[in-house]
């Protein structure tokens, strides 16, 4: 979205912004910039987006944060690129190289079949690089230290899987899912279902309930904007 110096915003009343998160930041570094160039004490985000991940991520000031919780349950549209054929520890594209695999020849009626096995309430299995807590513990910190733990399978909706496009081993899919679902494990999943394992290779969130990616301010944009106001 470009800047329009006439908006006017009150952060410690409440705002509830829609910034598309550039790739190789953190989710918490965008609340602490948002924080930094709005001067509000209170920041949160409605739901973490990987580093590598781009697209829609709402930020909350002021008393808007004790909106967080009802936004958290919203679905969300996420368009990815999977890769058959590879397996890492996180899975995806930045995580350790753990297998390679053939790949058969593309066969797209298989390859729809398998992405419509997903489609409705699903048991996932969180990747081992995750914010979830086991025994008061995050997963990422114990992964980091060469732990893998067991992790309860949790259920997630996936209410629409579509194949965009396609450069074999490579497609690219539009997810539309619930909360908690992880893109990366349905990569991962997609990969073993087909024998080749499969890691996510780049990941946009278009879509959280109403707020779009094509309204989003860029980081750069709104920077300009609290310049001006």
């Amino acid at each position: 979205m470009s800047v329009d110096s006439t908006l006017t915003f009150d952060f410690e009343a409440g705002e509830i912004l829609n910034i598309d998160k550039p790739a190789g930041i953190t989710s918490f570094g965008v609340v602490h910039r948002i924080r930094k160039w709005t001067h509000c004490k209170k920041v949160g985000h409605g739901g973490t987006l990987d580093p590598m991940a781009t697209g829609v991520l709402l930020i909350f000031t002021g008393k808007a944060t004790k909106q967080v919780p009802q936004f958290m349950d919203l679905s969300k549209v996420y368009e990815g690129t999977i890769e058959l054929g590879k397996t890492t520890d996180t899975d995806d594209v930045e995580g350790q190289l753990i297998e390679t695999r053939p790949v058969p020849e593309y066969d797209e009626n298989r390859l729809r079949s398998v992405l419509e096995s997903f489609l409705g309430e699903i048991e996932q299995v969180p990747p081992m690089f995750s914010a979830l807590k086991k025994d008061g513990q995050r997963l990422y910190k114990l992964a980091r230290k060469g732990q893998v733990v067991h992790r309860e399978p949790r259920k997630v909706t996936v209410h629409s899987i579509e194949l965009l496009s396609c450069q074999w081993p490579s497609f690219r899919v539009r997810i539309a899912c619930s909360k908690g679902t992880y893109i990366r494990a349905i990569a991962r999943d997609i990969g073993h279902l087909v024998g080749t394992g499969g890691i996510l290779t780049a990941l946009q969130r278009t879509q959280v309930g109403p707020y779009h990616v094509d309204e989003a301010y860029s980081l750069e944009a709104f920077e300009q904007m609290m310049k001006h106001t």
